[in-house]
């Protein structure tokens, strides 16, 4: 069978597709005006949700329950502490962002310490831990909105050869947690744990080590792109990652990956980010009201992924 005929059985091909439509049908209510910069805003948007989705494929990939519920307060505390760390100073840039990461390799530490010896279960013990991120945000930040500094500020609005250079380090993550899936121990593990956990630790996979290393890595990104995020947005808020508590669920099960764990889809995460952004952008371009526009997209993403798993079913 034709490499054309097996794509759109692809569960990602279909969050393709209906982005692509969604483009076009923005498109022409504007007669084709403004594509480019609608192209540019889906890509360095899309990068956003795609980073932090990367992370929650990850932990779903775990299997039934798993969920980073802590992903929004992460992406504040880091986004906060690195600005004011860096104070606008370009020679902390580098450091900065070693403050953004320590922050998620503290929250997804902690993390996994209340799952594993409180046996917490992990959307309440994200979630608990989510207020506690929170509280830190607030009281450091103190309502203060410190600019960063004027090189990260363009590095994160520029773009390189045209393509924002947001999205062009979500792609490298996307490729290099392909890598990780597809070709390293660490990501058959990974689906041997979320297929069945027991069967996976009887035949000698560290099971635990993986959780903590999974959701480890799930922080890591949140606070990355939290750093990115405060950096494009010209400072960090307190509510700046409150979005992407259901985006980074929602890109995940919209791309293919299985909602019950043990399968990953990172090309899938690219393909939903884009979908999410620019049916907003499509919604508010013909004028709808906020809950018409919730209505709709609630209605197109549950078309997409009907579709894409009754394609995959029919395979």
């Amino acid at each position: 069978m034709s490499t054309l005929s097996q794509t759109h059985r692809r569960p990602w091909f279909w969050a393709f597709v209906a982005s692509a439509a969604a483009f076009g049908a923005t498109l022409l209510l504007t007669e084709g005006r403004g594509g480019g910069e609608l192209l540019s805003a889906a890509l360095t948007f899309a990068a956003f949700s795609a980073i932090v989705g990367i992370g929650q494929m990850f932990v779903i990939t775990l299997g039934p329950g798993n969920v980073d519920l802590s992903i929004p307060a992460t992406m504040t505390l880091a986004g906060t502490l690195s600005l004011k760390f860096m104070g606008g100073e370009a020679a902390l840039v580098l450091p900065g962002l070693g403050v953004a990461l320590a922050v998620g390799l503290g929250a997804g530490t902690a993390n996994y310490l209340l799952i594993r010896f409180l046996r917490i279960p992990p959307i309440i013990a994200t979630l608990s831990a989510s207020f506690l991120y929170q509280s830190l945000a607030i009281w450091s930040n103190r309502g203060l909105r410190i600019k960063p500094p004027a090189i990260l500020a363009d590095f994160t609005t520029g773009a390189t050869l045209g393509v924002p250079n947001v999205a062009i380090v979500g792609l490298l993550i996307a490729v290099l947690a392909w890598i990780i899936l597809e070709r390293s121990i660490y990501g058959r593990w990974l689906s041997a744990v979320g297929q069945n956990a027991r069967a996976a630790r009887l035949s000698g996979v560290p099971v635990q080590l993986m959780f903590a290393a999974t959701f480890i890595g799930s922080a890591v990104l949140a606070s990355l792109t939290g750093y990115l995020l405060a950096s494009f947005s010209g400072g960090a808020a307190l509510n700046m990652g409150t979005e992407y508590l259901l985006i980074s669920i929602a890109v995940v099960v919209i791309g293919g990956s299985s909602i019950a764990g043990g399968y990953s889809n990172v090309p899938g995460i690219w393909g939903g980010a884009l979908l999410m952004f620019l049916i907003v952008s499509m919604l508010n371009s013909y004028g709808l009201g906020a809950g018409v526009r919730l209505i709709m997209t609630g209605t197109i993403i549950i078309a997409i992924v009907a579709a894409a798993a009754g394609k995959e079913s029919s395979a």
